[in-house]
């Protein structure tokens, strides 16, 4: 799929959050502006039906044809006409459906559902960000730090760091998370975590796309690489604060806060 994103009348106001890439079509959520499906001959249409545009948007997951979006005032799911609230009502930030098992990490802890009711499952009065879950671990970001549970052992491991972890991914055995100071969190596998500033950028976020590593920065988009023992970044694309990407078909698209919907092919 080769998607023109052109663009509505007033594209370069709209700061987007997240983008999520389907087999025939794209969807973007902007700050303040709705959320929006773009098609291949690069429409775009509006998916406003039962969510106020003025709702914070903070990740679009697309997971079996289905559209959700986790939002300040909850977690929504796109029925293909209108948005309907998935049972959580708390302000959400990450959603995945993995098996038979929905999770969405949210102000009050992580929560899962594996028939029709919602029920918390781990880290009860923290806001959660995002997870990882292994066959394994179970690993929470929160507001804290990091939180590992290792389903063998029965055990949990807490990481205190003191800044609120806003993003997860597993890099050559590496833990890595994002702070919301915009620094690069690397586990050293003993348990401790290295605290990185790349120079000036600031990081938003890192998102694993196969066996890739992606980040998110003010300064544009950066790839993981293991260089002489050291984890170091990778201009990909370079000009934009990116804030989400996603991949189809040899192409990548980008979120970013001031110029629209970018892509490229890789």
């Amino acid at each position: 799929m080769q998607i023109e994103t052109s663009k509505p009348w007033n594209w370069l106001l709209f700061p987007f959050s997240s983008v999520k890439a389907g087999p025939d079509c794209l969807f973007a959520a902007s700050v303040g502006h709705g959320i929006y499906q773009i098609d291949a001959e690069g429409s775009w249409e509006k998916l406003s039906s039962g969510l106020d545009d003025k709702t914070s948007v903070n990740r679009l997951q697309l997971q079996h044809d289905l559209l959700h979006a986790c939002t300040g005032s909850g977690l929504y799911e796109w029925n293909g006409e209108a948005w309907e609230n998935d049972g959580i009502s708390i302000p959400c930030y990450q959603y995945r459906k993995i098996g038979g098992t929905s999770y969405a990490a949210t102000e009050y802890g992580l929560w899962s559902k594996s028939g029709s009711k919602w029920e918390q499952i781990a880290c009860e009065e923290k806001k959660v960000y995002d997870f990882i879950n292994l066959p394994q671990y179970l690993i929470i970001a929160h507001e804290s730090g990091i939180s590992l549970y290792d389903r063998f052992m029965d055990d949990w491991a807490h990481f205190e760091l003191e800044t609120h972890v806003t993003s997860l991914a597993v890099f050559r055995g590496h833990l890595i998370g994002t702070s919301d100071k915009g620094e690069l969190l690397i586990g050293d596998k003993k348990g401790r975590f290295d605290r990185i500033r790349f120079g000036k950028p600031f990081i938003f976020s890192v998102l694993a796309k196969g066996n890739d590593v992606y980040v998110c920065t003010d300064r544009g988009l950066f790839q993981l690489a293991y260089i002489c023992n050291q984890v170091t970044l990778l201009s990909i694309k370079l000009g934009c604060p990116v804030t989400d990407i996603d991949m189809q078909g040899g192409s990548l698209y980008m979120a970013t806060l001031f110029e629209g919907i970018q892509t490229f092919n890789i």
